[in-house]
This record gives structure tokens, C-alpha cells and sequence, in this order.
């Protein structure tokens, strides 16, 4: 389980989701396990004003299958695993949405 203190949630959380399931991956593959269930808890989710019209796209879309990952090499080191070893299968988006980034 993870705690995220604020975010945007039509563009930096899907990232963060993205990137967090991975590492799930690869947590359980060097502890022995078999990866569950990623979850998350934002504390802040909110979208940015000037992407309302994004959001709505987004919300439109019907959901495409999941893909999935492999990761090569079975159990060893956390640090010893690299890019390389980490396979996304499946994997169609839609076309991307554009928007600016707020800072």
C-alpha cells in the first residue's frame, strides 16, 4: 500500500500508478512472493482547472484490456535489476491526450 500526499489526477498520478507496479514486481520477486493487489491512497487527487476538458475526454474513453509485465531473471538483488529485465506485453493506449504542465 502506498500514500501519495496530493497529485493530479488526469495527469502525474497515471504515471505514478504506472511506475509503482513494477516496483511491486520486483518487491515481490526478491522477497519470494507472488505480486497482489497495488494499492494506493491519495490524500490531495484533484485535477487542474484548465484540464477539466481533458478529463472529460479521458472519461469517455472506454477502458482497453490491461496489459501485462514479466520481469527476466527470477529472485536476486533489488539493485540488479535493470530496465532490460522488465517486459510490458499487451500494452495498446489510446492516442494521447495533450495538456499543459502546471508548475
Amino acid at each position: 500500500m502506498g500514500f501519495d500526499r496530493s497529485g493530479g489526477a488526469d495527469r502525474s498520478k497515471p504515471f505514478n500508478v504506472a511506475s509503482y507496479s513494477p516496483l511491486a514486481m520486483m518487491s515481490a520477486c526478491v522477497t519470494g512472493h507472488e505480486p497482489g493487489e497495488l494499492v494506493n491512497i491519495f490524500g490531495d487527487l484533484r485535477p487542474c482547472l484548465h484540464h477539466l476538458d481533458r478529463a472529460d475526454r479521458q472519461l469517455a474513453r472506454d477502458p482497453l484490456p490491461v496489459p501485462r509485465a514479466r520481469i527476466h531473471g527470477g529472485r536476486r538483488p533489488f539493485l540488479d535489476y535493470r530496465y532490460e529485465d522488465v517486459d510490458l506485453l499487451d500494452y495498446r493506449p489510446y492516442p494521447a491526450i495533450l495538456a499543459l504542465v502546471s508548475v
